[in-house]
């Protein structure tokens, strides 16, 4: 199985530029404290470091 990590959104979109609003939702959150589990990948893994004031990682699985 495919290493995964669990990613919550912890801050709001609200006053902050298109870009990191269209990063969150390409990691599939788009509103506070949404939990998703995506597959630990490169491209997730740079997504979520280009925005870290709005998201953590709470778990990684694998």
């Amino acid at each position: 199985m495919a290493k995964t990590i669990v990613v919550k959104q912890i801050g709001s979109p609200i006053r902050r530029p298109e870009v990191q609003r269209q990063t969150l939702i390409g990691l599939g959150l788009n509103k506070m404290h949404r939990v998703r589990e995506l597959e630990d990948t490169p491209a997730v893994r740079g997504m979520v470091n280009k925005i870290p004031h709005l998201v953590e990682i709470i778990e990684e699985r694998g």
